[in-house]
């Protein structure tokens, strides 16, 4: 946990550099404190379901971006783009239920799960190659590209569906808990 909270940590404050460098960090203040006191309301609902998400250092930012794109990484670093706001016309109902997904990933650790999933494909891929390497082998290529792959459907992809359906009710519950209309989850998902 504190491994992948390091690595996020660093990769996160590299993207507040560069996005500060490029002059589009929190460049609109009025979006700012929104999509802040949106994401503060939802943070106080989050000890429900991991009562140490009180003590992790919460950091909300804005970056002047046109993808319609939101993330929070372990240890709760969240950083919302304009486009999803700006591209859906999104409400606060709305913009709650994607914030409260992105939390939701945190919350559970997902990101751990998914490196853990990596370290695993990669050993399991390296030791496939080893035993088809010392058999002189002449389709080793295509018996790892063929492994990579069903490492990749049976294990990867439904594990990814699993985590996306598991933070989409997860935030949809914070954000009720939090005062906002779960259902705009649905108007959302339209204008998308």
């Amino acid at each position: 946990e504190k491994q992948v909270e390091s690595m996020s940590l660093q990769s996160y404050n590299q993207s507040l550099k560069t996005a500060n460098d490029k002059k589009t960090l929190n460049t609109d203040p009025v979006l700012v404190e929104r999509i802040r006191g949106i994401s503060n309301r939802l943070i106080a609902q989050t000890t429900v379901f991991r009562p140490d998400a009180k003590n992790w250092k919460w950091d909300v930012n804005v970056e002047k971006n046109d993808q319609v794109n939101a993330y929070c990484m372990p240890g709760g670093k969240i950083m919302v783009y304009s486009g999803l706001v700006d591209k859906l016309k999104a409400t606060d109902d709305e913009l709650a239920a994607v914030i409260g997904h992105e939390i939701s990933h945190a919350l559970r650790e997902h990101g751990r799960e998914r490196m853990s999933l990596a370290y695993a494909e990669k050993g399991g891929i390296a030791l496939l190659a080893a035993v088809l390497g010392s058999t002189k082998n002449t389709q080793t290529g295509v018996a790892l590209g063929a492994a990579t792959l069903g490492t990749q459907l049976f294990f990867a992809l439904p594990n990814s569906r699993t985590q996306e359906t598991e933070a989409d009710r997860m935030g949809l519950e914070l954000a009720a808990r939090a005062g906002f209309n779960p259902n705009a989850a649905i108007s959302l998902w339209t204008k998308m």
